[in-house]
């Protein structure tokens, strides 16, 4: 899950390193103040989102260098295939990557299996308005994958 979350604020294959890196040790400095009103899965995903806020706020003035290869060759039978399923990961991490933080966050936290009655507490939202941004959300990625569906 914090890989996940890691690669979702980075596309720096080393940022993203640095990342996960802070975000275990904001975990593993946090632990001591959950206090079971929530469950552990759902504390750890909220440091972890808030760690990663930071650290994109951090790299902000920092100039953003993006690798002409983020992942390693697979080795697939078929290369064109592989370019072609490759490519649309890519284009996806950035269409989420571009996301406004209020949209991005409940976003993941779906992804990560997490309910909107369950995100709402980690965002400080009811979960109507966590729907609603998960509306918005899956809208926004709509339009930047496919700019002339619009639906």
């Amino acid at each position: 899950m914090l890989g996940r979350i890691a690669a979702a604020y980075e596309a720096d294959p080393e940022r993203r390193r640095e990342l996960r890196q802070e975000i275990l040790l904001a975990v593993w400095r946090a632990l001591p103040r959950h206090r079971g009103e929530a469950p552990l899965r759902a504390f750890i995903a909220r440091v972890a989102h808030n760690r990663a806020v930071t650290h994109v706020a951090r790299e902000a003035a920092e100039p953003r260098r993006q690798p002409l290869d983020e992942s390693a060759p697979s080795g697939a039978p078929d290369p064109h295939e592989s370019f072609e399923a490759r490519h649309m990961q890519e284009r996806l991490a950035r269409a989420v990557r571009a996301l406004p933080l209020s949209l991005r966050q409940p976003a993941l936290l779906t992804l990560e299996g997490f309910s909107p009655a369950e995100i709402g507490p980690m965002l400080g939202l009811n979960a109507n308005a966590v729907s609603i941004r998960l509306t918005r959300a899956k809208a926004a990625l709509r339009e930047a994958l496919d700019p002339e569906d619009r639906r």
